[in-house]
């Protein structure tokens, strides 16, 4: 399988290519030449398979031309550990919980699976030390570092907004050491992905280290992510309840939608899908008017989302011909203020008991708005509401349970760079490494 880039002025590239470089030369998107459409039977029978069973059917369909099936099958038994059960929160609302992973983020899956793709792709590239730059406005940095910590041949660079990420999130990758840095950026996560970029484009920096990137914007990274759209299909099938299905995705960088687009055109029978934003609403405007217009991030306690240039966005306009009435017939949008996520959270758990995380309540409150008669809802419950516990113990006025993974990490001593989000600075940091 070759890859192309989304401003269509890069040669094609190999698999390994594309998961070492991460971004193309010129400056775009690497995206699969074809995407492989999977056989009727494989979703006649998905409701009796296992995670692993639908994950490697996925991952052979983007990375089995390349990848030996054993080494294949290897990396996705090994990522995927852990399930991520459907539970339900109303009588047509499920909360598909992906915060079973080792750093309670729907991330994990990404980063673990990129890192043994990596390690793969490096092994038969016949390459030394592979820089990873990562971008984080809470959850990537985390799961990215910890899927990388203490892999050989590899040194990951976490750049995080100052002030911008939850107490707990920071913990969770400031605190390993190794082969991890942390970098705290006195700016937005829009500096922090511009500072990322720029070093991708750097003649000097490339020739003086191996650069790639763990944000979604490597294929390694948010391809894998569909594996969870498959699931929850195959998990709501057996309930019989998935003729009418709708699939709501908190969004923010729009990788992990993306992936979901990506297995639509591969087949899986999802009615229909709503992004959920908070007050970082460019691909909601989109979306109404046609026009794509980033604009400077705004803070709001569902950090995660804050972005105001998602890069995947390019992914889904080449997905769809870039043809808006296309993307607007399987997508619709969502917006939210903070007081309205507020009192989702609050709403949800006086109704139900169940304790939505700011994003996942953005994904609820999609459904509950705007599902129409007939159809089941599925929101991603993309993190564990204790990595948000100031926030949500606000919101609710009381004390949520920090489960025993969170408290480990946070025993450790934080370690960061502090950085100035202008390019110049980072770039001499780096040559110095």
């Amino acid at each position: 399988m070759k890859f192309y880039s989304t401003n269509g002025k890069a040669p094609l590239a190999t698999l390994e290519k594309a998961v070492v470089k991460g971004l193309a030369e010129d400056k775009g998107l690497y995206m699969p030449e074809r995407i492989k459409p999977l056989p009727l039977e494989f979703f006649d029978n998905i409701a009796n398979l296992s995670f692993q069973d639908i994950a490697y059917t996925v991952a052979d369909a983007f990375f089995g031309e390349d990848v030996p099936a054993k080494d294949l099958k290897a990396i996705v038994y090994d990522t995927l550990a852990f399930d991520c059960p459907c539970v339900k929160v109303t009588d047509n609302i499920y909360s598909l919980e992906l915060f079973h992973g080792p750093t309670l983020a729907f991330k994990d899956v990404g980063a673990r699976f990129m890192a043994r793709l990596l390690q793969w792709a490096l092994k038969k590239e016949g390459k030394g030390t592979v820089n990873v730059l990562v971008a984080t406005s809470g959850d990537t940095g985390s799961a990215v570092a910890n899927g990388f910590l203490g892999v050989e041949g590899i040194h990951v660079y976490v750049l995080y907004p100052k002030g911008k990420v939850s107490p707990i999130q920071e913990c969770q990758f400031t605190t390993l050491g190794k082969n991890i840095t942390a970098v705290e950026v006195d700016g937005v996560f829009d500096d922090c992905q511009a500072l990322v970029k720029n070093a991708f484009m750097d003649a000097d920096l490339n020739a003086h280290m191996k650069l790639t990137s763990a944000n979604s914007i490597n294929v390694a990274r948010f391809l894998p992510q569909a594996f969870y759209y498959f699931y929850a299909y195959a998990q709501m099938k057996a309930k019989h309840l998935a003729d009418e299905l709708v699939v709501c995705v908190p969004s923010g960088n729009f990788g992990n939608i993306c992936s979901a687009l990506f297995g639509k055109k591969m087949g899986l029978p999802i009615k229909r899908f709503i992004a959920a934003n908070n007050a970082n609403d460019v691909f909601y405007k989109y979306l109404q008017t046609g026009k794509y217009n980033p604009q400077p991030s705004v803070q709001t306690i569902a950090n995660a989302m804050d972005v105001g240039d998602p890069s995947n966005f390019a992914r889904i306009y080449e997905l769809y011909g870039k043809n808006h009435a296309a993307i607007c017939a399987d997508i619709s949008g969502a917006t939210y203020t903070d007081e309205q996520i507020a009192d989702t959270i609050r709403q949800v758990k006086a109704a139900t008991g169940y304790v939505c995380d700011p994003h996942g309540a953005c994904g609820y409150r999609a459904l509950q708005e705007g599902l129409r008669p007939g159809e089941v809802g599925v929101f991603l419950e993309t993190a564990h509401p204790a990595k948000f516990k100031d926030t949500v113990d606000g919101i609710l006025g009381e004390s949520i349970a920090i489960p025993a993974k969170l408290q480990a990490f946070m025993q450790g001593t934080k370690q960061r760079v502090p950085m100035s989000k202008d390019f110049a600075a980072f770039k001499q940091f780096l040559m110095a490494q």
